[in-house]
């Protein structure tokens, strides 16, 4: 992958599709690098995107500053760097960490984002997150790095998605291990030591939001979610399926049609941010983006709040006028989770109540 230096610092980047074309930029959770988006930039440069993903300073194969670096300096980095590649607009979006750069960005640098896309992540740290942090600093202090990723997995991922994988792992984590520098990723954690939180600022966000939660993410749990669908005006909650902290590498096909899906209505003129929440549909091959959450969506037991409609979000599979239906799928997972099996819609916690005492009205049906 190509570099670009920033004074002094290299920044490791990869960029995919035709220039001219809307650019979504994906930012690293924590420990991630840029390899782990290359999914999502061959199939959406696909659809017909320019795709670009990074390592922030301290990451992957970036600079990896000796000293700490300032929570806020890493949106300047992203300014630095769309500059270098000649983008003046994106849409970013970043996941856990690269959430709250992703927020940074469009509230310090409002010109240059046409669309966020916020994922497990936050804007202010409630006491349980906070010590959460406190713990994983300890880890990687007092034990190393190898236990900060020992501890994430069973975090970051389900079960079933751990089982299945479970043969692979250990060459992922070494691949991790590796390409991590433990004090580069303190240095990360340890930017978070005079954390301002971000919440009273989110009123200045005034682009088309999109916030993704998965539904079982205990790391950065729903509570942080609403925060940010509260106070963005122009947002949208979509919580995803089966989902733990880590959905974009689980459930990839799901994110990426919800994600591009967004870009799409944003550049149509059809993006409604009307702070709703929703569930966005498993079957990522349905032209049913997602059903309206139903009931207390802060709760982790369906609790209806009155007589209330179901009411489903469509959006045409991307292509689907002049492309064949393969074409404009998003591809389906590689992991042996999948391996051999057809893809298949699951029963939607909405779907699920509708079937109770609460009033059911599809619309259009």
């Amino acid at each position: 992958m190509p570099y670009a230096q920033l004074g002094r610092n290299r920044v490791n980047y990869g960029l995919r599709g035709e220039e001219g074309r809307d650019v979504i930029v994906f930012i690293n959770g924590l420990t991630q690098t840029t390899a782990l988006w290359l999914n999502y930039q061959e199939w959406l440069a696909r659809q017909g995107y320019r795709v670009l993903a990074y390592d922030t300073l301290g990451q992957g194969l970036s600079t990896k500053p000796v000293l700490g670096i300032q929570l806020d300096h890493h949106s300047d980095v992203l300014c630095q760097l769309l500059d270098h590649l000649g983008i003046e607009q994106c849409y970013v979006a970043g996941i856990s960490f690269g959430g709250v750069v992703a927020q940074h960005m469009a509230i310090n640098h409002p010109e240059r984002v046409r669309g966020l896309v916020a994922m497990s992540t936050f804007s202010e740290m409630p006491t349980q997150l906070e010590m959460l942090g406190v713990a994983m600093h300890a880890a990687i202090t007092q034990a190393g790095f190898p236990l900060i990723q020992a501890l994430l997995m069973p975090i970051n991922f389900s079960s079933q998605w751990l089982e299945m994988a479970r043969s692979t792992l250990p060459e992922a984590i070494r691949r991790g291990n590796a390409i991590n520098d433990p004090y580069a990723i303190q240095n990360l954690m340890e930017s978070y030591v005079n954390f301002r939180p971000l919440t009273a600022d989110l009123k200045k966000i005034s682009c088309p939001t999109l916030i993704l939660n998965g539904e079982f993410d205990f790391l950065t749990p729903r509570i942080c979610h609403d925060i940010i669908r509260l106070n963005v005006a122009n947002s949208r909650l979509v919580i995803i399926q089966h989902a733990y902290h880590a959905f974009t590498l689980e459930h990839p096909e799901v994110a990426m049609r919800q994600i591009e899906a967004f870009v799409r209505s944003v550049r149509d003129n059809t993006w409604v941010g009307d702070q709703s929440v929703w569930v966005a549909s498993d079957n990522p091959q349905s032209e049913t983006l997602a059903t309206r959450y139903v009931g207390d969506h802060l709760r982790s037991i369906y609790y209806p709040i009155g007589p209330v409609e179901i009411e489903e979000w469509r959006v045409t599979l991307p292509g689907s006028e002049n492309r064949s239906p393969e074409e404009a799928t998003p591809p389906a997972p590689t992991s042996a989770k999948t391996r051999g099996k057809s893809a298949r819609p699951r029963r939607t916690p909405a779907a699920a109540s509708a079937s109770s005492p609460a009033v059911r009205k599809q619309k259009g049906e």
